[in-house]
């Protein structure tokens, strides 16, 4: 019986600590990139989507920004193409940003089956939808990567709509230039923009990695929260690279843009959303703005 007890007075506990959280970001939006193993693995698949439902249910506005590589890549290898990629960014041919729209889309569709399954009603849409995202044709150090695009206007009017008739938006990483030719969208950089013009609260990436390491080397250096400054003196020092490079830049550019707070987070650890947003110390990283208040701290 006492055991028993105990079970439950830790739940108990669980909930308490994330009170402050929830009276904090109630009714505030909070947009989340989704992305890496969390979309490949179904079960992790269905962890991330019970997070962000239960954000739903529990007074946030929450708004998926999702991405689609290794099924675009697993889908061109299926048609007997080779996927190509320059700095680190795939050449998006003709074909290939047919293929990848299609691929996209029955991604988004796909998850808004999951969430609708969960009893809240989601709505998909592409960047090309209500003109959402606008782009240029993108560049890498001045060679062309196709249709590749780079955000230069975000209407979010659609997704405001979709918020006040109380609809959970899932949105597909594609967008159109000034002549509507169709052009892929790094799902990192649509979040970034799409939370700064928002003024969301939080923005909050899935990845495949456990956050920002002091040395990568070291597992044990992983730094729970960071001041913009902080992390752009990690930058300078040197101590980020790879795809955490552009990742924190996007962070930096988004808390100075008016988000509150930027999570990176382990997409393959379950419930992570959860864990990192309602527990005093997290399991990731949090960036934040110099005036912000930390929040973490040991019990």
């Amino acid at each position: 019986m006492r055991e028993n007890m105990n079970k439950y007075l830790e739940k108990a506990e669980v909930l308490i600590e994330a009170l402050p959280y929830i009276q904090r970001f109630n009714r505030k939006i909070i947009v989340v990139k989704y992305g890496g193993s969390a979309m490949v693995d179904g079960e992790l698949k269905n962890n991330v989507i019970e997070d962000v439902t239960l954000l739903k249910l529990v007074g946030f506005k929450p708004i998926i920004v999702h991405g689609g590589g290794k099924e675009i890549s697993r889908w061109v290898g299926k048609v007997g193409m080779e996927p190509k990629f320059i700095n680190g960014l795939r050449v998006t041919d003709e074909e290939t940003m047919e293929i990848a729209e299609m691929v996209l889309n029955k991604v988004n569709k796909e998850l808004v089956t999951l969430v609708e399954r969960l009893g809240v009603k989601a709505v998909g849409v592409s960047g090309k939808d209500g003109g959402l995202l606008k782009v240029d044709k993108k560049y890498s150090d001045g060679q062309d990567i196709g249709y590749v695009g780079e955000i230069k206007e975000v209407d979010p009017q659609i997704l405001y709509d979709m918020l006040e008739k109380d609809f959970l938006p899932i949105v597909c990483p594609v967008g159109m230039d000034d002549e509507f030719h169709t052009y892929n969208i790094n799902a990192d950089d649509a979040a970034c923009a799409i939370a700064k013009t928002m003024n969301a609260e939080k923005l909050a990436f899935l990845t495949d990695i456990e956050g920002v390491y002091k040395d990568y080397e070291d597992k044990d250096s992983l730094i729970s929260e960071l001041t913009i400054g902080e992390a752009e003196q990690l930058i300078s020092d040197g101590n980020i690279g790879g795809g955490m490079l552009p990742k924190l830049g996007n962070c930096i550019d988004a808390i100075r843009s008016g988000v509150s707070r930027v999570h990176i987070m382990d997409g393959r650890i379950p419930h992570c959303l959860l864990l990192e947003i309602f527990t005093n110390k997290g399991i990731g990283t949090a960036i934040i703005g110099e005036a912000e208040s930390r929040y973490y701290h040991e019990k």
